[in-house]
């Protein structure tokens, strides 16, 4: 039975009533085996994909903002990956409520008329009894799991780099991009991540092409198979691996939204990237 699904709903999918680019879709059993894998286009068809997956405690990891309770700026915890990945040339892009992307607020509300619950929070995710989704940012994964080696800074494998000529910001993004699978493939990981085991995420492996709407069909898929294991990791190590974004009662946080859900980032983290005590 799937135990972990991957949701990379990121800003492409632009609002709700406006999709723009597919969403990655993968789903991952508890031993890292890619269950099912592909691309869906808007809220309603990602929905019912989630759905066609959904078991008695599958856990839902899902780039893009869920819950967002600020009229202007920046979430806390966008703020924060800003300062504790920053180092790595991470941050988030700012959320409100007037943004445009708001397919992740949409899609929760699908879910949660569905039965999904949503945590932010490492004993919620221990002690749930039904299937719920959180929300997390693959960049933060990469540099936040020492396993993968990101000790400078994040792979580039998704926009160009606008400081080189773009033929060249494109060759070093497909650089980056098959390291990052070679990397994925070959480092020993836990929970494990077996992207061969399934025909879509081991086409992964092939070498890329420079074409970038190719491109992004195939970091669409790559970017669900890392929000999938994210929940799988979160899983296995919990608060030891794994801290939560905007959830610091110590620091600032933004409102609660009407149902009492926090607007958080679930983040792996090395011991450097955390917050000192206090």
């Amino acid at each position: 039975m799937t135990a972990y699904l991957g949701v990379d709903l990121a800003w492409g999918l632009g609002s709700a009533r406006k999709p723009a680019n597919e969403t990655g879709l993968v789903a991952t059993a508890a031993d890292g085996t890619i269950t099912d894998a592909g691309w869906a286009r808007g809220v309603d068809a990602v929905t019912d994909w989630i759905v066609q997956h959904l078991g008695p405690r599958t856990l839902i990891a899902v780039d893009a903002s869920l819950v967002v309770t600020n009229p202007t700026g920046i979430r806390e915890a966008e703020r924060q990956v800003g300062q504790r990945y920053g180092r790595w040339k991470v941050a988030a892009n700012p959320t409100n409520q007037a943004s445009a992307a708001s397919a992740g607020t949409a899609l929760l509300e699908r879910l949660t008329a569905l039965g999904v619950g949503y945590v932010s929070d490492t004993a919620s995710m221990r002690e749930r009894t039904g299937p719920v989704a959180f929300e997390c940012y693959p960049y933060t994964t990469l540099v936040g799991v020492e396993e993968l080696g990101y000790d400078v800074e994040r792979p580039r494998y998704k926009r160009l780099d606008l400081a080189l000529p773009a033929p060249v910001a494109r060759q070093r993004r497909a650089v980056a991009f098959d390291d990052l699978v070679h990397r994925l493939r070959t480092t020993p990981l836990d929970p494990p991540l077996h992207l061969d085991s399934h025909p879509l995420t081991a086409g992964l492996a092939e070498p890329s092409v420079l074409h970038g709407p190719t491109h992004k069909h195939r970091e669409d898929l790559l970017d669900g198979a890392l929000c999938a294991w994210t929940a799988a990791f979160w899983d296995r190590h919990g608060d030891g691996r794994v801290q939560v974004l905007g959830g610091d009662p110590c620091l600032p946080s933004d409102p609660l939204d009407e149902a009492g859900r926090s607007p958080a980032i679930i983040a792996p983290a090395r011991p450097s990237q955390r917050r000192p005590a206090g």
